[in-house]
């Protein structure tokens, strides 16, 4: 283990001043309840970008998924193949037209405002079930977050783990609480940077550390040929689930957020260039380090207990024996920067969820600005208290945690969203039924056919699938949507039309 010295501590003393810094300025730049929970829609493309795979990438991108091959090999390469292409078609076929209709609908602030705007529905069940959803499975998405941190700090600093949870979410707690979306936006892209830096440096080193690209193959080829496939033990199945991952993206509200507060869907085409470059970038810089790291580690056993222990510690035991100390310290920050974009978006969707849809949807409609703002920073810390409650195991998973909040919120959000961004016919009650079934079935699936009975299939497939029927069954079933309601859809979809979309 790398000792606390000073190169180390210096490093990150800077870069967790930098983002206190950036969370200070955005501070002083949040004048409404807008701007604390969207930024006031005034994002440029390359922040958008930036904001959008940074908040994505968490902790997982450099610790979950390394390990991941580390253990299993280039069968879980296909897990980043199906990302690529989840992310792409977010990008192509989501991000715009969502762009418009959220103005459109109330000029909504958050994902269960607009699903309440787009389906006028004034019994606000749909608010409240929406917010649900969004704050059970981001409990356990922050609560990733926390673990992949206290990871960090455990590790670089010897700490326990008990004291790491609480030092690795400090400084986000804090920008975020203060600084709001702007101060995630803006630390995202320089978070994002740092990523990229990180991901493209070290897969370089432990190649040559290993001897080279045909001695690293011919060494994990010695440890174990079967890594060395690109069909693993699981078959199809394990191959269908890998891909399924992109199926998730377009029910992310923290991704779909970055969307939302575009300054134009002009934009949008601009920033996805810059997201898809950045992210495939980066994946392929993580599945590098994990697979490499395999050769790299069998050639230096002496170094390898920490990685054998806990295999999601690969990038981290890389880092601290290739580099010096004092770029180690930065390449080091750069796993603290994936983790704290993402727990930072998490937390502020979370607090919108509190301060929007339930504090002044319910408890406040007259509420004020300033009031708004500081009820979302109370929200904030509520919701993070909650998350290094549930990161108190020591032995919870990153990839476990986020694999399983993804699959919840991509069955519960994705086929209602993409269905209610292009299909006229859906109801209020499809919604309802899509968001309930989605839910309902991932937990099922995770419980019981994954828990109980094995099986390798992602809970995001069969969960994704029944949403979908359960939308189109409820919707055509029921009563046609009101005249207001499918003209709102038509004026929005020639909007699309006439900029291109």
């Amino acid at each position: 283990m790398l000792k606390a010295s000073t190169p180390l501590i210096a490093t990150f003393l800077v870069y967790l001043a930098g983002m206190l810094l950036i969370g200070y300025y955005a501070w002083r730049s949040t004048k409404s309840f807008d701007d604390y929970i969207l930024g006031g829609r005034r994002l440029g493309p390359a922040v958008t970008a930036l904001s959008a795979g940074a908040s994505d990438m968490s902790g997982w991108l450099m610790m979950g998924l390394p390990g991941a091959l580390y253990i299993s090999g280039l069968a879980e390469a296909w897990i980043a193949v199906g990302l690529t292409l989840g992310a792409w078609l977010n990008w192509r076929f989501v991000a715009g037209p969502l762009r418009v209709y959220t103005e459109h609908s109330g000029n909504a602030l958050t994902l269960p405002d607009y699903l309440t705007h787009r389906f006028r529905d004034d019994s606000r069940v749909l608010r409240v079930l929406a917010a649900l959803v969004i704050l059970v499975f981001f409990a356990v998405y922050c609560a990733s977050g926390v673990v992949a941190g206290a990871r960090l700090f455990e590790s670089v600093f010897g700490l326990s783990y008990a004291q790491a949870i609480w030092w690795g979410a400090a400084v986000t707690i804090a920008y975020t609480l203060v600084g709001g979306f702007l101060a995630v936006s803006w630390t995202d892209v320089a978070q994002g940077t740092l990523m990229l830096f990180a991901l493209v440096l070290t897969p370089v080193m432990v190649v040559v550390a290993s001897g080279g690209f045909d001695t690293s193959l011919d060494l994990v080829r010695e440890v174990d040929p079967t890594r060395l496939r690109w069909f693993g033990a699981g078959g199809a199945v394990a191959v269908v689930s890998a891909l399924a991952w992109g199926l998730g993206y377009c029910g992310q509200p923290h991704i779909l957020a970055r969307f939302m507060a575009a300054e134009s869907v002009q934009s949008i085409p601009r920033a996805r260039k810059i997201g898809m470059a950045w992210m495939i970038l980066c994946l392929v810089g993580s599945l590098a380090v994990g697979f490499f790291g395999i050769a790299y580690f069998a050639a230096h056993p002496e170094v390898a207990a920490p990685v054998e222990a806990n295999p999601e510690r690969v990038f981290i035991t890389a880092v601290e024996v290739l580099f010096n100390p004092w770029v180690a310290g930065v390449i080091l920050s750069a796993i603290l920067a994936a983790v704290m974009s993402t727990l930072s978006s998490q937390l502020l969707v979370c607090s919108s969820v509190l301060s929007e849809d339930f504090y002044r949807g319910f408890l406040r409609r007259q509420a004020s600005q300033r009031e708004l703002v500081w009820v979302g920073r109370a929200s904030v810390l509520l919701v993070a208290l909650v998350a290094l409650w549930l990161a108190r195991d020591p032995d919870s998973r990153v990839l476990g945690l986020v694999s399983y909040a993804w699959a919840g919120f991509g069955a519960a959000f994705g086929p209602v969203l993409v269905l209610s961004l292009f299909w006229g016919r859906m109801t209020r009650n499809g919604a309802l039924a899509g968001m309930v079934v989605g839910a309902v079935v991932v937990i099922a699936w995770k419980v019981v056919a994954v828990g109980l009975y094995g099986s390798q299939l992602y809970e995001i497939v069969p969960g994704f699938i029944a949403a979908t029927l359960a939308i189109v069954a409820v919707s055509l079933l029921g009563r046609e949507p009101a005249q207001s309601i499918r003209e709102g859809h038509v004026q929005v979809r020639q909007s699309l039309r006439e900029t291109g979309y």
